[in-house]
């Protein structure tokens, strides 16, 4: 075995102080994360119960296998926008009787469970994760349909919800609708293109139009449960399948649909794999707060997978990319790693050359973020750094095997690209909080437009107000440094949640048993042209 040495020293001072740092700033996401767990706050919560109803989180509890995780997705949506932190939706993958599936629920608490365009971009970035790994897909339904004063925002993009569940159906990926409220207008076609649904007497009401809309629209005098009731729908309409007594029925109902489902994954789960021979709790203290210093990624990679076991690919070649092979729950994963930050021409082509491998062998690939982009400067530009890094990203973006990405710290300009970041399709993507994210460091950034502006003034004839100058970087600064972080990122899905580093393995193995539900195959050529 190639078993990764640790040089990390937990009894030094700078560790410590990393820990205290990292720390901080969980505290900040787990204040996040309270907000979103609150729902719409107690009044709410207190009125909902008072109905005899679950909340959101309850309902999927009961849904699933007991003392079996549920990796929640996106918790974050909408954080620093207008709208409540969760975006009035849970999704994730949990277990539902042996089989992995996606769940979307309704938050009632937070206006009703209206849709708001976060509700829209959470939930149909759980229909992408679902359709990509073959996941069924469950949704838990009590929603007002749209926030009418965003309509603007949710309308037309919004129709892409329902083509996903067709699409879904098409594909052979089941899909389940559990009604326990309101499910109107055009959210009443969710269960009417889903291919089971369940209706809880009394309470389910699904309908295009409710009776006032009716009454001015027609003229006909109605009531719910004539017009959009549960028992009338079972009965009548033929759109219910099934008919739940109460909320606990219809979550036993949902579980027996999904018991005859027939549903088997594409691989076989592999054997219990042994932990890592390190701490995870060490985690805490391996990332510095000041992203410009380097830390060793072998540190991580030795704390994250199977027996500290790697197996590392060209290590005396382009050694500011660690490249190598691991099990991860007894998966394989190949692992691209930013050693120092910077990528170079060797780097790039050493990751190329390795996407291709994985590719061959058909083998997931895991990207572990903190690189500063592609190196600049004119030796490097006439050494070919622009071909190089279009090599790797040519290789990113035509790998067929799952990606899975984790931002560790640094994921700055074109190298986010090149380390599979949100806009090439990883399966998923997760933060750590000490992860930031921008097009160039906020230093970097304010310090060309003030260079571009000094030149301009130059240029005609002009006095430059270095004064104003001051001023206008500190403001770029902190606006840039204040979008780069990862609860803003997340905020706008950028990623599928900020995650506790301790939590990387298992969250990690999470993913790559729900990537394993579909077939595995990497690409065999279809890289198009690489500049030589």
């Amino acid at each position: 075995m190639t078993v990764l040495a640790t040089a990390l020293d937990t009894a030094d001072e700078a560790y410590a102080q990393r820990r205290t740092e990292m720390l901080a700033k969980l505290a900040e996401v787990e204040e996040a994360h309270g907000q979103a767990l609150a729902g719409g706050g107690e009044k709410y919560l207190t009125r909902h119960r008072g109905r005899g109803k679950l909340p959101a989180r309850e309902r999927i509890e009961l849904l699933l296998d007991p003392d079996t995780p549920f990796l929640e997705l996106s918790p974050l949506a909408a954080w620093g926008s207008d709208y409540a932190v969760g975006a009035a939706l849970v999704t994730g993958i949990g277990v539902v009787e042996g089989v992995e599936c996606l769940i979307t629920a309704n938050d009632p608490t937070v206006r009703g469970g209206a849709s708001n365009p976060w509700t829209l971009k959470k939930a149909l970035r759980a229909n992408e994760i679902a359709y990509a790994n073959r996941l069924p897909v469950i949704s838990l339904v009590e929603s007002g349909g749209a926030d009418l004063p965003s309509q603007k925002e949710i309308f037309i993009p919004g129709g892409a919800l329902f083509k996903d569940l067709t699409r879904l159906s098409a594909a052979g990926i089941p899909t389940v609708a559990v009604v326990f409220g309101n499910s109107t207008a055009g959210g009443a076609y969710v269960p009417g293109m889903s291919d089971h649904v369940i209706m809880v007497k009394e309470r389910a009401k699904v309908f295009l139009g409710g009776p006032p809309l009716v009454k001015m629209a027609t003229g006909e005098e109605s009531d719910d449960e004539s017009l959009g009731g549960a028992e009338m729908h079972a009965r009548v309409s033929g759109l219910a399948d099934h008919l739940a007594l109460d909320e606990p029925d219809a979550l036993r109902q949902a579980r027996r649909v999904v018991a005859r489902l027939n549903r088997r994954k594409a691989h076989p789960d592999p054997a219990p794999a042994p932990p890592p021979k390190y701490d995870a709790e060490e985690l805490l203290g391996i990332v510095p707060g000041d992203l410009k210093a380097p830390f060793d990624p072998g540190e991580v990679i030795a704390r994250i997978v199977d027996g500290s076991d790697f197996d590392a690919f060209k290590p005396l070649y382009g050694t500011s990319l660690t490249c190598g092979w691991a099990t991860l729950h007894g998966y394989p994963v190949g692992i691209l790693a930013n050693a120092r930050g910077v990528l170079f021409s060797e780097e790039s082509q050493k990751a190329a050359q390795f996407i291709q491998l994985a590719n061959q062998r058909d083998i997931p690939l895991l990207f572990l973020h903190n690189t500063t982009g592609y190196m600049v400067g004119k030796e490097y530009e006439q050494g070919g750094i622009i071909k190089h890094g279009a090599m790797m990203i040519n290789a990113v973006s035509n790998s067929k095997v799952p990606h899975l990405s984790v931002l560790m710290g640094a994921s700055y300009g074109a190298g986010h690209y090149g380390m599979c970041g949100r806009a090439y399709d990883p399966r998923f993507l997760f933060s750590w909080p000490t992860a930031k994210s921008a097009v160039m460091g906020p230093q970097q950034l304010a310090g060309v437009l003030s260079i571009v502006a000094r030149a301009s003034a130059a240029a005609k004839g002009q006095p430059y107000d270095d004064e104003a100058d001051a001023g206008l970087r500190a403001m770029v600064e902190q606006q840039i440094e204040a979008e780069s972080l990862p609860l803003f990122l997340s905020g706008r899905l950028y990623d599928d949640g900020v995650i506790d580093p301790r939590d990387t393995r298992t969250v990690l193995g999470l993913c790559l048993s729900a990537v394993h539900a579909a077939p595995v195959e990497g690409a065999r050529g279809g890289f198009g042209v690489f500049r030589m």
